[in-house]
């Protein structure tokens, strides 16, 4: 088996990638194809005996054209929909991570816990509730050992960043492990522009999305 990466221009939407999804896998030999119209990617996995010309032929007759792959930051496609990712991932981090500081602040008051680990214990329950998040909202189209799988696969890099972001913004505000009303906004500002574009860089060279 082989696979192959084309680079699609003419997808407009999920209809277009749905269509030139299905074209490929009636084509014999073609086992898997995966086309996103945001990335303009279309992943195909097939036999040997099916070229790179077979493939782009098929694109050609499902009314779309062989593009390249040259990568732009100007794509308001992509920025729509890495902050679409990016916002749940921030709902997710935000969960456990505003939630752990506010158990400190206002239930365990005597924990005799230090700031930084406090901080770092945020951080940690921030990335589980993001992947816990990540979880349900993909059960909706995998069985949950997939969904997991998948969760568990995205991009640490984006998380971390995030959760970095917003507890560095709450230590500057407020000198740590605190919450008050003017530091939460700039808390979730920093959260989410952060790792925003690095989601855009991961979605439009790769196709790598989430949601």
């Amino acid at each position: 088996m082989a696979t192959t990466e084309l680079f699609v221009d003419g997808m407009t939407c999920n209809g277009c990638s749905s269509k030139l999804t299905d074209n490929f896998l009636k084509e014999s030999g073609i086992s898997k194809a995966e086309v996103s119209h945001v990335s303009r990617i279309a992943k195909i996995e097939h036999s040997e005996e099916i070229t790179t010309s077979n493939l782009e032929e098929i694109v050609t007759l499902s009314g779309f054209s062989i593009g390249t792959s040259s990568f732009d930051w100007f794509d308001k496609s992509v920025w729509k929909q890495s902050a679409h990712n990016t916002k749940w991932c921030l709902i997710g981090c935000s969960i456990g991570d505003l939630g752990t500081i506010a158990y400190f602040q206002f239930v365990w008051t005597d924990s005799g816990w230090p700031m930084m680990a406090i901080m770092m214990l945020a951080i940690m329950n921030g990335l589980l509730t993001s992947i816990t998040l990540e979880t349900l909202i993909l059960m909706k189209q995998l069985p949950f050992q997939d969904a997991l799988r998948t969760a568990l696969g995205m991009s640490f890099i984006s998380m971390v960043a995030m959760e970095t972001a917003m507890n560095a913004t709450d230590v500057v505000l407020t000198g740590g492990a605190m919450l008050t009303p003017e530091v939460i906004i700039p808390m979730l500002i920093a959260g989410f522009l952060t790792p925003w574009p690095y989601n855009y860089w991961r979605l439009k060279k790769y196709g790598i999305s989430c949601h």
